[in-house]
């Protein structure tokens, strides 16, 4: 399970962003979140309360602090994340996006005692460098505004969101937390519904087929996992499988639905991919 964690969390996550191109358009974004968590995290909630009841005195004393982590990894990051793309492109929403793991890992040292080798640093830059290429940003020419601030504000969610996870909540049962953590954040995108969104919705096949697989695959599969990671595994280097989704994301782009692959973006994902292997070798936990 281990192994294959990371794996198969970088193809759930990557097929993310081709889902939502498909069937977002038809359902405005801060009710579509809202539906989606509260529709996860009921059935995740339901499972776990019948296969394993009595896991859930494990989350005694961390309830309020495994909302919160909730409500920023998947409320917090994903509102701020659709808000900034009406104002910026994706592609720059991707760059600043690979900020978080190089941001994890400075800020992991102090908080949790994790420390890395310089190699390792090599990797986080790697990475962020092959995301540049991937989304083929020219770093001098970015965007700046309300758009640039609400990606600033998403990635800083994850960010605090995997720290106070990794230093508060470790060790808690997975399923169980991200069952907890996204009806929190389902409280929170009805709040943000309710007061600032003026919401439309065409249930058509491709909102639908959407919705499912972003439940499925990646509320429950994709958060699943990154928390299962979280417990096992160096904060710093969890967060740097997020180095190879746009990569990832731009090849399922090309096969599933035609769009343009080119060569820079081969060459940003094969820098990714060194990158994070640099990243995934042994760290030090003082």
């Amino acid at each position: 399970m281990a192994t294959l964690a990371p794996f198969v969390f970088i193809c759930l996550w990557s097929g993310a962003f081709i889902a939502v191109r498909a069937g977002l358009p038809d359902v405005s974004p801060l009710f579509f979140l809202a539906v989606r968590f509260a529709i996860a995290g009921s059935l995740l909630a339901l499972i776990v309360s019948l296969w394993q009841p009595r896991r859930w005195r494990e989350l005694r004393g961390k309830w309020a602090v495994t909302a919160l982590c909730g409500v920023l990894m998947n409320g917090g990051y994903l509102s701020a994340a659709y808000l900034a793309m009406t104002e910026i492109t994706g592609a720059t929403m991707a760059l600043v996006g690979s900020l978080q793991p190089i941001l994890v890992a400075v800020a992991s040292g102090p908080l949790l005692g994790d420390r890395f080798r310089p190699v390792q640093w090599l990797g986080f830059a790697l990475g962020t460098g092959g995301v540049a290429l991937v989304a083929g940003v020219n770093v001098l020419a970015l965007e700046t505004g309300p758009g640039m601030a609400w990606a600033v504000a998403s990635v800083s969610c994850m960010v605090v969101g995997t720290l106070i996870f990794s230093r508060y909540s470790r060790g808690v049962p997975a399923a169980h937390a991200n069952a907890l953590q996204l009806l929190a954040a389902a409280v929170f995108c009805w709040v943000l519904t309710l007061t600032f969104e003026e919401s439309h919705v065409a249930w058509t096949p491709a909102s639908i087929g959407t919705l499912l697989y972003l439940i499925f695959g990646v509320s429950l599969g994709g958060m699943g996992l990154y928390l299962f990671m979280l417990n096992s595994g160096t904060a710093g280097k969890v967060a740097a499988n997020f180095y190879l989704t746009p990569g990832l994301t731009a090849v399922l782009g090309f096969v599933l639905l035609g769009e343009t692959l080119p060569a820079t973006a081969l060459a940003g994902f094969a820098m990714a991919m060194l990158g994070l292997w640099l990243v995934q070798g042994r760290a030090r936990r003082a």
